[in-house]
């Protein structure tokens, strides 16, 4: 007596269809995942007011960089880490040169040169008169004294 098997379709064939489906899914599932990631942490730099630059400052790269893998992965990271991490950690700032450290509000007006605001270090008379009309007003600009 003679006993024959067979098995339609072919177990191997189909076995090699499920691992080239589950590499297709972690591939995507990878890719989507990094998107995500990166876009929700863009979203939270702007919605913080830092900018729109140093949120485009977040990138991504998905491994393997072309076709599928079952291990595929996805690498979020900045190109200005030292800023974000600024930001994360809040660390203490103090100025460079001077006794105290002048954050100038949008109520100090445009500097000479058409700049975002007054800074003391221009030299210029009028950012100087600037800024000690803020300090005169107290509701145009912050100014912490610098520790040590």
């Amino acid at each position: 007596m003679k006993l024959k098997l067979y098995i339609d379709p072919d177990i191997v064939a189909m076995m090699a269809a499920e691992v080239a489906a589950g590499e297709l899914a972690v591939t995507a599932a990878m890719r989507e995942a990094g998107t995500g990631l990166k876009t929700a942490w863009r979203t939270q730099i702007t919605g913080a007011g830092l900018g729109r630059r140093l949120a485009n400052s977040i990138r991504n790269q998905n491994f393997p960089r072309s076709g599928e893998s079952l291990d595929a992965a996805a690498l979020v990271w900045s190109q200005a880490p030292v800023i974000v991490g600024a930001h994360d950690t809040g660390p203490l700032i103090r100025s460079k040169n001077g006794f105290w450290l002048a954050i100038p509000l949008p109520a100090a007006g445009k500097s000479l040169r058409g700049g975002a605001g007054s800074r003391p270090a221009n030299g210029s008379a009028a950012v100087a008169s600037a800024c000690a009309s803020s300090i005169a007003a107290r509701d145009r600009a912050f100014w912490w004294r610098k520790d040590g």
